[in-house]
């Protein structure tokens, strides 16, 4: 399993005239954990363009459930959960303190050929490699 948490303070810059996080904060939330995750298989951005693939997201789904608060202390975890044709990426944002979910989605990231900018319709070699698999082998899912 690939999985990532990182804890972060909501800060004042993050906070709308309500006095809770600004939605779109979240998706940074989601980023850092996203980019946290990739590192562990040595797979981070920097990596990932110089492996001549980027992978953009198609797809993001995020269900607030509680809002997150100035000075909060949150945990934000990521997990790949599909890996074959796509990368597919669940996310948990919770209270680091007593663990009240606060947020969960996930994102749908697309392998891109830098070279020629086509979408592949499976995961490169080197994707599978990072992950411990052989190219042609993998269930693909963790679900």
């Amino acid at each position: 399993m690939i999985r990532a948490e990182i804890e972060l303070t909501v800060p004042f810059f993050d906070i709308d005239l309500l006095g809770i996080a600004w939605h779109g904060h979240y998706c940074k939330y989601i980023e850092i954990a996203r980019c946290a995750m990739l590192d562990t298989i040595d797979y981070g951005y920097m990596v990932m363009k110089a492996t001549d693939y980027v992978w953009p997201i198609v797809d993001m789904q995020l269900r607030f459930v509680r809002p997150a608060k100035f000075e909060q202390r949150i945990r934000v975890s990521a997990e790949l959960v599909e890996w074959e044709y796509r990368m597919k990426i669940k996310y948990l944002i919770a209270d680091a303190e007593t663990g009240e979910v606060l947020a969960k989605g996930h994102t749908i990231q697309a392998a891109v050929n830098v070279a020629s900018g086509e979408m592949s319709y499976a995961s490169p070699a080197v994707f599978l490699e990072k992950l411990g698999l052989k190219p042609d082998v993998g269930s693909g899912s963790a679900d």
